[in-house]
């Protein structure tokens, strides 16, 4: 790394976080050569950064291969893949043409968000059969996971939220080691390293034709910064919550035989 770059500082409490969820839900092991989904924005480019880090330290030896999914809209990532480059972060561009082909197969005011996510987590798999690799890393926090859950229960009537590691139906192990790090925290290390972070241009529904915007994740991202304010505990409650289930408490209803 040239002389004149700066390291990037992570904060000990996310490198403690971090540890601590790849412990728990042993989402990296020996050998594991891992494809991380880096979408130049804040999330994903910070988790590069610490993999480097526990490449460095930590004594489980893998190997990662970041790759971008480009849309096919001209998207523009040249200050990231500056910074990629200055600080030796193996990166690679995945071509596709799923802006392209949302024009025809998704109906008109239908979610985008729903549509380029999927279209999204297909190419990934894709691209880590390419680069040999047996696990894929996403850069979603616990606010992601918290506001999946309200959403999930307040417009979709399901308990649901995102596991900090799962196998997919098509056999893809996904694992999110930024699964106990507040957004906040994210956001503050970002500006102090002066991380490039790509933001509302390189959002598909900004120029996709009758595209129905998003209003689920902004009210519910509301109704918990509201609820914070009076209970600045709540995001501890609730990772706490996440892995500790009652179902016997819930309407659950046996099937019949």
């Amino acid at each position: 790394m040239p002389e004149e770059i700066e390291k990037i500082k992570i904060p000990q409490k996310i490198l403690k976080q971090v540890g601590k969820a790849i412990e728990n839900f042993n989402m990296i092991e020996e050998g594991d050569h891992i494809l991380l989904g880096l979408s130049g924005g804040k999330d994903s480019t910070l988790l590069a950064h610490v993999f480097k880090h526990l490449q460095k330290h930590s004594p489980v030896k893998f190997t990662f291969q970041a790759v971008t999914i480009l849309y096919g809209m001209g998207e523009n990532f040249s200050a990231q893949k500056a910074h990629f480059d200055a600080y030796d972060i193996p990166h690679e561009f995945f071509e596709t043409e799923v802006f392209d082909l949302a024009k025809t197969k998704m109906n008109e005011g239908s979610s985008f968000c729903s549509f380029f996510s999927r279209m999204r987590r297909g190419n990934l798999s894709g691209a880590a059969k390419q680069y040999k690799c047996n696990k894929i890393a996403l850069g979603h926090h616990l606010d992601d996971a918290v506001e999946s859950i309200f959403m999930s229960m307040m417009y979709n009537g399901i308990i649901r939220s995102m596991p900090p590691k799962y196998t997919t139906e098509s056999g893809d192990i996904m694992i999110r080691p930024l699964a106990y790090v507040r957004e906040n925290l994210i956001d503050k290390t970002a500006k102090e390293n002066n991380i490039p972070a790509v933001k509302d241009e390189m959002c598909p529904g900004m120029i996709m034709p009758n595209a129905k915007m998003p209003h689920a994740r902004y009210e519910t991202k509301e109704l918990l910064k509201n609820l914070e304010e009076k209970n600045p505990h709540i995001f501890d409650s609730m990772r706490k919550a996440l892995g500790n289930i009652d179902i016997e408490s819930l309407y659950t209803v046996e099937k019949k035989s």
